[in-house]
């Protein structure tokens, strides 16, 4: 017989299978070895396909880094990232003249809107120990009525995000077992209540039990269980590890913990009931709008790039804070 509160389970890699309002989810984890001068990695880099590494050589990769691992300058258009780092540090710089440098723990939620350029860097600041990385990007919709409201960015600091007393959950977003998250920007479509926006970061231990409570029969709602050694058991059904699980929104799920200790993330909205065309960098309606993205980045650079270098980070020495764009000043 099958089960009514599972809809589909499938294998994840490191790209993830998303639903809308969620467009994309990268899990990023990397063993970085200790930092040289430059903040990049102390090793060779050789056999890699520098500018374009993923191949998780020794345990990491450079992305479109060449000398620092990351993200070098690249633009984007109609959507929200929410980049949740578990471990290791993100600097942070755009086209309207923020930057920052966010980790341990930090969220940082950034409304792209009308359209900026940023660049994510992964500067490695230890030079006597290695500098492991962990952290998600999830990119999240916005309705057409606010794909062209300006570019904005929200720090989530570690020290004021929900958390369990046990540490085993991390609400990002929404509510959850009496937790509830902090407010996104003021355009998201997790600002408004009745869009059920929910990110949850859980880790059960052996034996353990979690519930996601039913809220609607609209709610699309996925678990990704990333890592774990053991299967875990999801509303009666053993579930192993790195398998997206689609669950039913008008039920209570039970999740229990097996022989071993699990991680997984929760994405759960009600939909944006709007077409979704997204190319590369860029989520928006139509084809048409897909076009005058393209267009307009290439007369525009979306406000140009002040920073001197595509890939800038802060000095070694920097410690978190963030610079927004109106020129506010903020630290944890």
């Amino acid at each position: 017989m099958a089960n009514p509160s599972i809809l589909k389970v499938q294998p994840i890699d490191f790209q993830w299978p998303m639903e809308n309002p969620f467009i994309f989810c990268a899990h990023h984890h990397d063993a970085f070895p200790a930092g040289n001068a430059a903040l990049g990695p102390s090793v060779s880099l050789r056999g890699r396909t520098v500018g374009s590494d993923f191949s998780g050589k020794d345990g990491f990769s450079m992305y479109h880094g060449h000398t620092i691992p990351g993200f070098p300058v690249h633009p984007h258009r109609g959507f929200e990232t929410v980049t949740i780092v578990l471990e290791g540090f993100v600097d942070h710089f755009d086209s309207k003249g923020a930057t920052g440098r966010y980790g341990q723990g930090d969220v940082q939620w950034l409304t792209t809107g009308a359209g900026c350029q940023h660049a994510e860097m992964f500067p490695l600041l230890a030079e006597d120990r290695p500098n492991p990385l962990e952290l998600f990007q999830i990119w999240l919709n916005l309705p057409a009525r606010d794909k062209f409201v300006e570019p904005h960015f929200k720090m989530l600091w570690a020290e004021q995000i929900p958390v369990a007393k046990d540490s085993t959950i991390r609400c990002i977003s929404g509510s959850i077992e009496g937790l509830r998250g902090l407010m996104p920007n003021p355009s998201s479509w997790a600002a408004d209540p009745a869009n059920k926006v929910g990110i949850f970061l859980v880790t059960l231990a052996p034996g353990t039990r979690f519930f996601l409570p039913a809220r609607s029969p609209t709610l699309v709602r996925n678990l990704y269980y990333y890592q774990g050694l053991s299967p875990l058991e999801i509303a009666g059904q053993d579930i192993p590890p790195s398998r997206r699980v689609k669950l039913s929104g008008s039920e209570e799920i039970l999740i229990q913990g097996g022989e071993a200790e699990g991680r997984f993330i929760v994405l759960e909205a009600e939909p944006i009931g709007e077409p979704v065309v997204n190319y590369g960098p860029f989520v928006m309606n139509t084809e048409t709008e897909i076009r005058t993205a393209i267009s307009d980045y290439r007369r525009t650079q979306f406000g140009g790039w002040p920073w001197g270098r595509d890939d800038p980070v802060h000095p070694r020495s920097k410690g978190r804070f963030a610079r927004h764009m109106d020129g506010r000043e903020e630290v944890p």
